[in-house]
């Protein structure tokens, strides 16, 4: 469960990013966030791993009230919310398989058990064939697959994805987003970023509408998605 209580955030200088923002995300929905560039898409997805945080108001994970989450703490809450950014950062002097085996190592998961859940994540996103490539051999398609395995690796229960779809054509596009359906129905919480309203709409699901910092929609889509 996702919950935002009033939450601005405001930078050095006076620019606020997100104003008064109150709505919930239950366990195992599926959420699109939309709206123009810059109306806060991507500043209100860093709040929840708390990448950044919120200048007022608060956020609720999985009954955490975030503010009150001891430092030390923090590397245990980004373990449970994988997040897939637009721009991939992927290692390119690493293989498939050892950017993917990242959070694993970091976590100081037993190496006997990476191998297993890192070849899993790659099955699941279709590139397990692709485990020795590099990077930079990859199209763009691919490399987003590869961010979207990393971010799946350690199962976590909540996925964060901020415009996974911003450089690629429609039919992959479609392809990519079919694919937080999957994790969607084995009962992972979705949250994406997207400007692309068409296929959201097409795809059915509800969205949040920002427009300069404010929740200006909450619409329970209906669409030929289902």
């Amino acid at each position: 469960m996702i919950e935002f209580d009033g939450v601005g955030k405001q930078y050095p200088g006076g620019h606020e990013a997100l104003r008064g923002l109150s709505f919930r995300v239950d366990p195992g929905e599926l959420v699109f966030l939309t709206g123009h560039s810059g109306a806060g898409k991507s500043t209100l997805l860093r709040l929840i791993p708390l990448l950044e945080r919120p200048s007022r108001g608060q956020i609720v994970l999985n009954g955490i009230n975030l503010a009150r989450l001891a430092r030390r703490r923090i590397p245990y809450l980004r373990r449970r919310v994988g997040m897939i950014f637009q721009d991939h950062r992927l290692l390119y002097d690493r293989t498939v398989y050892a950017n993917v085996a990242l959070p694993l190592v970091i976590a100081g998961t037993p190496a006997a058990d990476i191998g297993r859940r890192v070849r899993a994540a790659l099955d699941k996103v279709g590139l397990l064939h692709r485990e020795t490539a590099y990077p930079v051999t990859l199209s763009g398609g691919e490399q987003q697959r590869v961010g979207i395995a990393r971010a799946v690796v350690t199962r976590p229960p909540i996925l964060l994805a901020d415009e996974p779809t911003g450089n690629l054509d429609p039919e992959l596009s479609e392809e990519i987003m079919g694919l937080f359906e999957a994790f969607n129905r084995v009962g992972v919480t979705v949250l994406i970023a997207s400007h692309d309203l068409g296929l959201i709409q097409r795809l059915g699901h509800r969205y949040l509408r920002l427009s300069e910092g404010r929740l200006v929609g909450d619409t329970l889509n209906d669409g030929a998605g289902g």
